[in-house]
């Protein structure tokens, strides 16, 4: 007993710092194209490598390569690339309006746009989204007005959620948007039992779910893997790997000792690991899990492996916990310019059209930034609008002691 070595435990600890150099040396992302795209029916077992690899579309030329391949045509391309930068129009103006003292908060997508962009165009418009605050390209290409979206980070008296939300914190049913949880583990749990019921109904209806690798660390997820498994749910459940949990980094929640895609194994789900910035990879492989759904063969788990390249949000400062530059070294590059790329390539974009499109954007979100700021506080609203506001939209059928709240206030 006297020789046994001291017990000491490991702390995760990240490979950089503020103040030193970037250092991604540990991301070696492998070439575009080498991973076989399976059957959809296949046996979760007999594809576990998909799990640890990293599905790839695109070369660093900017080519289309190997068998994930979705062969796209030309427009949804566009599509998908205008999606990507009116997400990044409006964040960049939201925070502005942030650091001006316009609104009290906002989240960015910055780095991460491909995900939404390349999903939503692989769902189908009626399919439900349980997002996080990275999805609002979700809303965006199912046709949300933008102008809406100013409203709500506004919380003016346009705002569609009556200030009842966040900023950024969408929600609309009608375009397939469950409201934004802040606690994201939730999105997963609620997901798979919305997919059960769409399942029990005869409904051709699937649900997909984003959470954070931070989340995946949170009891939710895992009883949605097992309720997912054991049940079969029509659901896409996606794991936004963006290295970095608020501060904290993505070590702590189990990604120095595995992937995070790995985690679906062990519940005997089929688990991909695709490259984040790919938007066609990230089309390819959610294609793939929406046949599966729509088949009855069950869920699947994506792990998206990304970079956040900006703050957590508008309340995080990054510098404090990782070098200045990190962003800029990220190996996988620019989802927006490595889509630009692709077009220009394959001769159906140019440089001069990429900048009309941008002029074209920041005028659609300054537009709706205009609206927004001419309509007025909430705040400043009548109290009539104020108790409607306070009673509405909270029960299906609202009970007897807050009709009685309500005709006390005038509202009944």
């Amino acid at each position: 007993m006297a020789d046994s070595p001291r017990l000491s435990l490991h702390i995760p600890e990240p490979t950089r710092r503020p103040g030193e150099p970037p250092d991604f040396s540990a991301v070696r992302p492998p070439l575009a194209g080498g991973l076989d795209r399976p059957a959809v029916d296949v046996e979760a077992s007999a594809i576990r490598d998909l799990a640890y690899g990293l599905i790839r579309v695109l070369d660093d030329d900017g080519k289309a390569v190997g068998a994930w391949d979705p062969h796209l045509e030309p427009e949804t391309l566009r599509s998908g690339l205008r999606i990507m930068m009116t997400t990044r129009a409006l964040d960049d103006r939201m925070v502005r309006a942030q650091r001006q003292g316009k609104i009290t908060f906002y989240a960015k997508s910055a780095g991460e746009e491909a995900i939404a962009a390349g999903q939503a165009l692989a769902l189908r418009p009626d399919d439900m989204g349980f997002p996080t605050y990275r999805q609002q390209g979700l809303l965006i290409a199912r046709g949300y007005p933008v102008a809406a979206m100013a409203h709500q980070v506004y919380s003016d008296r346009s705002d569609p959620m009556q200030g009842r939300q966040l900023p950024c914190l969408y929600s609309s049913r009608a375009h397939g948007f469950f409201t934004i949880s802040g606690n994201l583990g939730t999105q997963f749990s609620q997901a798979v039992g919305w997919a059960m019921a769409s399942a029990l109904k005869g409904d051709d209806r699937i649900a997909a779910a984003w959470i954070g690798d931070g989340a995946t660390a949170e009891a939710d997820f895992y009883e949605a893997l097992t309720f997912a498994s054991i049940y079969r749910a029509p659901v896409i459940l996606n794991i936004v790997n963006n290295q970095w949990a608020i501060s904290s980094f993505q070590g702590l929640a189990g990604g120095e000792e595995t992937t995070f895609a790995a985690r679906a194994i062990g519940h005997g789900l089929p688990a991909l690991r695709v490259d984040g910035n790919d938007f066609l990879a990230v089309y390819a492989v959610t294609a793939w899990a929406v046949e599966r759904a729509r088949s009855n063969l069950g869920a699947t788990v994506i792990e998206h492996f990304t970079y956040r390249a900006e703050g957590h949000s508008t309340s995080d400062d990054p510098s404090r916990y990782r070098p200045a530059e990190e962003a800029k070294g990220w190996p996988l590059g620019d989802p927006i310019l490595r889509l630009k790329t692709h077009l220009i390539a394959l001769g159906e974009w140019s440089e001069e059209q990429h900048t009309a499109l941008a002029a074209e954007l920041d005028a659609l979100v300054r537009e709706a930034q205009r609206g927004a700021e001419a309509a007025g506080p909430l705040a400043q609203a009548d109290p009539t609008v104020k108790a409607q506001a306070m009673f509405g939209d909270v029960y299906a059928e609202t009970p007897w002691h807050l009709r009685e709240q309500a005709k006390a206030m005038g509202e009944g």
